[in-house]
């Protein structure tokens, strides 16, 4: 290691041990006096008041782990991983002990802009609800934190914000960006691990994550990662507990029950409610918030009390199409503009009514569909160094390449159908539902967009 990058308090602290925080599993995380200076901003303490998993915590209940313990752990990463890399003169002659600085704070605060359930809610897309990359900018720009980058890290928060956006396009750029969100990145190395434990499922922690970091290395071109043949393996492994973290938390049937209910719930009720400062509530208030906006609309008031009210009370699930057992659903469902889902929910609820003659209220029913934006896909080169050559992972791999590389999303996201439970026996009833689903969607315009306004309600 360069006399440079050993100088470096926070990578000298890894071993050092005096000053740290503890978070599970056992893992000191070491606090030099500028990085607790950080920590101890309004900005960043707020993480500690929003759950990692969210709705998660409905079905798996020690799930209750906050941003704020995921943050540390990522910030901890990035300085194993960079300790691992200071070995490497490839990395060392790309990336300067400042650039290594600023991959620290952007590890540590990449989570900065989240909002309480940001995911289930940026993913229906609405075009009236900000990005959390935005909001993670106004935090940045903020004067206390901003005086603390400036005076301690010597860095700009525009180039920091730049850096977390992917808005900067260079090489160096694009190499530090692989290690923040990339294929092995430290964000998804501590996020699989750290769910996995406090959900009390061992899906995510059944890769080896030392032999990984050890295999690190850079790719041809020097602007990504890469690894080494003999991380293959372990790779390998990070690949399919990605793949059963999704199948069984992060997609479980009742997690999406949950996230559906929420989803329809801000949807109805958001145009009374003030996005800005809704999303930089903590989490509890952000509930009450909702909750008390919802008190005059039923259907809002619901959906949200049976999620946060005092008896959980998910919709039941009344079907399920994959891609590959029912295509021709699924592929009418997937992927479309949250508002024509809606639509698409409401016309099957009416057609139920007149199959049923019962009444049911639009809000009964909720079709939960893959979102647009897909998962990134697994993509790495792997040095084979007895032979001097590179290969995509893909190429030598069958894990990835029936895992990762041939679209992830459509083998564990399906399209879900889901029921209050007051009609869930009467929709059983009626037999096989598929045809009924075809019936109603023949009723919406087959163009997603034909007649309804995107981001706006019905």
């Amino acid at each position: 290691m360069s006399h440079d990058w050993a100088a470096l308090p926070e990578i000298r602290a890894l071993d050092r041990r005096r000053e740290f925080i503890r978070i599970p599993p056992e893992q000191d995380v070491p606090v030099t006096p500028r990085v607790k200076r950080l920590i101890d901003t309004a900005a960043f303490r707020r993480l500690s008041h929003i759950s990692q998993l969210g709705l998660v915590a409905l079905v798996y209940p020690a799930a209750n782990h906050t941003r704020f313990e995921h943050s540390l752990g990522v910030y901890r990463l990035a300085l194993i991983y960079l300790r691992q890399l200071a070995e490497d003169p490839r990395f060392t002659a790309a990336i300067s002990p400042r650039d290594a600085e600023s991959l620290m704070v952007a590890a540590l605060l990449h989570d900065l802009g989240h909002w309480p359930f940001c995911h289930p809610i940026e993913d229906i897309k609405l075009a009236d609800v900000p990005r959390h990359e935005a909001f993670a900018r106004t935090y940045l720009e903020q004067s206390e934190l901003a005086d603390l980058l400036r005076r301690d890290w010597n860095l700009e928060p525009a180039d920091l914000h730049g850096l977390l956006a992917e808005k900067r396009p260079d090489a160096r750029s694009r190499l530090l960006r692989s290690i923040l969100s990339g294929p092995i990145d430290i964000d998804k190395m501590d996020y699989l691990a750290r769910d996995s434990l406090h959900a009390g499922v061992p899906y995510g922690r059944n890769f080896d994550q030392q032999r990984l970091v050890g295999s690190l290395c850079l790719n041809a071109a020097g602007d990504s990662l890469a690894i080494t043949d003999k991380g293959k393996t372990a790779a390998e492994m990070m690949v399919f507990a990605r793949y059963v973290m999704f199948s069984e938390v992060y997609w479980h049937h009742a997690v999406r029950s949950a996230t559906a209910m929420l989803q329809r719930a801000f949807y109805l009720q958001r145009e009374h409610l003030d996005c800005d400062s809704l999303f930089r509530l903590r989490e509890s208030a952000m509930i009450e918030r909702m909750r008390t906006a919802s008190f005059t609309e039923s259907g809002p008031g619901e959906l949200l009390d049976g999620l946060f009210g005092d008896r959980r009370r998910l919709y039941k699930r009344l079907a399920q199409y994959s891609l590959f057992q029912e295509p021709d659903i699924y592929q009418r469902l997937a992927r479309r503009p949250y508002p024509w889902l809606v639509a698409a929910a409401e016309r099957f609820a009416a057609v139920v009514a007149g199959e049923s003659r019962q009444p049911i209220a639009p809000h009964e029913v909720l079709f939960d569909a893959p979102p647009a934006k897909r998962e990134v896909e697994f993509q790495v080169d792997v040095l084979f160094a007895k032979e001097r050559c590179y290969r995509a992972f893909g190429d030598v791999s069958p894990v990835v390449q029936t895992l990762a590389l041939r679209q992830f999303d459509d083998y564990v996201k399906r399209v879900r159908l889901f029921v209050h439970p007051r009609i869930a026996d009467t929709c059983r009833g009626l037999g096989d539902l598929a045809p009924l689903v075809h019936r109603a969607l023949d009723e919406l315009p087959e163009t997603p967009d034909a007649t309804l306004t995107y981001g706006s309600p019905r």
